[in-house]
C-alpha cells in the first residue's frame, strides 16, 4: 500500500505551545511536501467530494462560519478560509473542543507542502501519560491516504486499507510515528525518558497490545 519508511521519513513533525483566550494551549504539527499543485492539494482538502477518497466522508456546509462534520470523528466549524492557501476550523470531538489550522505553501512548480497543526488544551496528566503521539499519529496515518490519492488521483481502496490496518506494516508505522513524536517532544523540551516512556504508551494504545485508551485531544 505504502512504504512505510519512505512515508515517515517524508514527513517533519513539531510540537510547541500558544497561548489562547482560555489559557495555554499545546500544538502538535504535521507537515509534508507533494508532487501536486497547490490548486490540486486545495481542491483534496476542501471538496466535499474529494475528502472521503482519502479521509473520511464528510457532511454540512463546507464554507466560512459552516459547519461540518466526519462520518465517526470530529466536527466542528470554519472559522476562517484563504483560498488556495489556508483554512482554520474547530475540532470538537468527544465533548472536547480543539483547533486546527491548514497552511499550504507551493514549492516550486508542481509541489505543494501541507502543513497542519492541531492546537488542543490538554491537563498535564494527559500529556504525560500520552504526549503529543495522542493526536500525532492519527494525522500521520491520515497523511498516509492524502500521499495515495494524489499520487495516483484515485480513490483509496477500501479493502486494501483495511486489510493494511490490521497488518504487521501498520503497526510498525504507529510504532515509528510514535517515536518519531517522542523525539519531537524531545525536541521541545521534554526529558528524554518520559517522552519514550509516552510514546510507548500510544503505541500499545494505538496497536492495542494493552488496555489503553488513546485521549481524543
Amino acid at each position: 500500500m505504502i512504504e512505510v519508511d519512505e512515508q515517515i521519513n517524508a514527513v517533519r513533525r513539531e510540537v510547541g505551545s500558544r497561548v489562547l483566550e482560555a489559557g495555554e494551549a499545546r500544538t502538535t504539527t504535521v507537515s509534508q511536501t507533494y508532487a501536486a499543485d497547490l490548486e490540486d492539494v486545495w481542491d483534496a482538502c476542501t471538496n466535499p467530494e474529494r475528502i472521503p477518497r482519502w479521509f473520511l466522508p464528510v457532511s454540512g456546509e463546507l464554507r466560512l462560519h459552516g459547519r461540518y462534520q466526519l462520518e465517526g470523528n470530529a466536527g466542528g466549524t470554519i472559522e476562517s478560509c484563504d483560498p488556495p492557501h489556508a483554512f482554520t476550523a474547530t475540532w470538537e470531538y468527544g465533548g472536547e473542543v480543539s483547533w486546527i489550522e491548514l497552511r499550504l505553501t507551493a514549492e516550486g512548480e508542481g509541489r505543494t507542502r501541507f502543513e497542519l497543526e492541531h492546537i488542543s488544551h490538554v491537563d498535564d496528566d494527559r500529556w504525560a501519560q500520552f504526549g503529543p503521539g495522542a493526536v500525532g499519529v492519527g494525522w500521520d496515518m491520515a497523511l498516509i491516504g492524502l500521499a495515495l490519492h494524489l499520487g495516483t488521483g484515485e480513490a483509496v481502496d477500501v479493502e486494501q486499507v483495511m486489510a493494511w490496518v490490521t497488518g504487521e506494516e501498520s503497526n510498525r508505522f504507529i510504532a515509528l510515528s510514535s517515536e518519531r513524536w517522542g523525539a519531537a517532544s524531545v525536541a521541545a523540551g521534554a526529558d528524554a525518558a518520559e517522552a519514550r516512556a509516552a510514546a510507548e504508551r500510544t503505541t500499545a494504545a494505538y496497536t492495542a497490545t494493552e488496555d489503553a485508551d488513546v485521549p481524543d485531544s
